[in-house]
């Protein structure tokens, strides 16, 4: 694992996959613009690192991230807005091409839980839990959590999670779709660098980052749009290497041989 002990985001490489840890355990992983910046910078290298296939986060101690510092949030109020200008958009994670998988290990509140949703797939272990918190702290939906949730849950559930700001166990969050696993025995971040390593030893990156694409591209618009979008980019498909290596790999009875994803400032398309 690299970085310093205080270090506000750990780095751990497990083969393909990068491991990245919220490190504020005292804080329950309470966000900062400092966490912000290691975990983006992170996620950035990771983009174009050839050795990285899938990004598993997760957060150091008893939770996940507990939403924004409140600490630093009293002061908010004071800030011009030339001061809460970003660097980077809040949501970085969404950019990314690679699979991003959550290890829910504890509450995930507020930001936290924005967080949380802006990962691809999420596992969470019986002590995950989520709240929306922001009416409760007299906020409003923050950071596009208005869009994702309902999308995730449906309208009504999104709607009362949003205005009640009510805890929500791991059994219910598997229940309603906040996790896709809950881990009841073991390591959850184990199990989900597990299934991110299967997604990086069996699935093309270029595959993967397409129809990461395409759920997004997908999201509002009708049936018939994304049959003729998907029409474009399957035959793109089928004139490149990735196909060829699929079906060979497949008929040859052996793991495939993919290529990493080229980096963002290539000419090649993905």
């Amino acid at each position: 694992m690299t970085g310093a002990p205080g270090e506000l985001v750990l780095a751990e490489h497990r083969g393909p996959v990068l491991v990245l840890t919220f490190n504020r355990p005292a804080k329950l992983n309470a966000w900062t613009d400092e966490l912000e910046n290691r975990y983006f910078t992170l996620l950035d290298a990771a983009e174009d690192d050839p050795d990285v296939r899938a990004v598993v986060v997760t957060g150091a101690g008893r939770g996940f991230c507990a939403g924004a510092d409140l600490q630093r949030l009293q002061a908010v109020g004071e800030v011009s807005e030339a001061d809460r200008a970003r660097r980077r958009p809040r949501d970085v994670p969404l950019t990314l091409r690679k699979p991003l998988i959550g290890a829910v290990n504890g509450v995930a509140a507020g930001l936290g839980m924005v967080e949380a949703l802006y990962c691809d797939i999420r596992f969470g272990s019986p002590s995950a839990r989520f709240t929306t918190a922001f009416a409760q702290r007299g906020l409003i939906a923050e950071y596009g959590i208005s869009w994702l949730l309902p999308r995730l849950v449906g309208h009504g559930r999104g709607t009362d999670l949003l205005l009640s700001s009510r805890m929500v166990d791991a059994d219910e969050a598997l229940r309603i779709g906040l996790l896709d696993h809950l881990v009841h025995t073991g390591s959850v971040v184990d199990a989900a660098v597990a299934y991110a390593a299967d997604l990086a030893t069996r699935c093309s990156p270029a595959s993967m980052a397409t129809i990461k694409n395409q759920l997004r591209d997908d999201a509002d618009g009708t049936y018939g749009d994304s049959v003729t979008r998907a029409e474009g980019v399957m035959l793109q498909a089928f004139r490149g290497a990735d196909f060829v290596e699929g079906v060979a790999s497949h008929l040859d009875k052996r793991p495939p041989n993919f290529p990493s994803l080229p980096i963002r400032s290539s000419d090649v398309a993905v």
